[in-house]
């Protein structure tokens, strides 16, 4: 497997305060990875790094066999990256499908847009809800909403910040399989999450975060398995 990203002693210092320090992570071409860890594990910012909101104070993060890590966040969107955040961000007086159009327009033949968007409706099971403001739409679906729009890009790399944050039961199950459906035709996921239900559901490998370290890595079977990551997700230590 070759890797699409990659960052390197990557660390984040605010005032003093080591937020995120020497982080390796990598994401191989092709999978779903979860990056997970208990509040304040340092996820978000690792998050941030990666995808070029905040600029690390020290280490490197290689995109696609390139260093981006002084490239601004629409660079990193041109090499290949995208990006959804945690609040959806559609435009929701807009119908639903002029989301798409307008997501896509930049990106797709005028003569193939229609089609596209039809496409993306219909993966994203929204077909019966084109013509409405995108504000009517339940949370879960404007979630989903918005990462149609962030998969008008074509990305290498999909980028998700807990994309189930505020979703139902069954809304976050139906998440899990759009993210294993896009996965299946050759996206790249990384998720940020800390719904260990949902990570079990659609991970392949993780990294643990812990206090903005690496406190550890592997399958998701290895991972359910560490009874270290259980310690630090439920506060319990087990029985020596």
């Amino acid at each position: 497997m070759t890797e699409i990203l990659q960052t390197r002693a990557l660390g984040k210092t605010f005032g003093g305060l080591d937020a995120v320090s020497d982080v390796d992570l990598s994401v191989q071409t092709g999978e779903i990875h979860c990056l997970i860890g208990p509040n304040g594990a340092g996820k978000s910012t690792l998050f941030k790094l990666v995808v070029g909101t905040y600029a690390p104070t020290r280490g490197n993060i290689v995109f696609r066999d390139r260093d981006v890590t002084a490239q601004r966040p629409y660079q990193r969107v041109k090499e290949g990256m995208s990006i959804k955040m945690q609040t959806p961000s559609v435009f929701r007086e807009l119908p639903v499908r002029q989301n798409l159009h307008i997501a896509l327009q930049h990106h797709v033949a005028s003569q193939a847009l229609a089609q596209e968007e039809d496409r993306l409706l219909e993966l994203l099971e929204l077909s019966a809800d084109a013509g409405k403001p995108a504000g009517v739409l339940s949370h879960g679906q404007q979630q989903w909403l918005e990462i149609g729009m962030a998969l008008a890009l074509k990305p290498a790399l999909l980028l998700l910040d807990e994309p189930t944050a505020g979703m139902s039961p069954e809304e976050t199950f139906r998440t899990g399989e759009l993210i294993q459906q896009l996965n299946g035709t050759g996206v790249t996921v990384l998720v940020v999450e800390h719904d260990m239900t949902f990570v079990r559901q659609i991970a392949q490998r993780v990294t643990v975060l812990h206090f903005g370290k690496v406190f550890a890595r592997g399958s998701i079977e290895e991972i359910l398995a560490d009874q270290r990551v259980e310690e630090i997700y439920l506060g319990k230590p087990h029985e020596h």
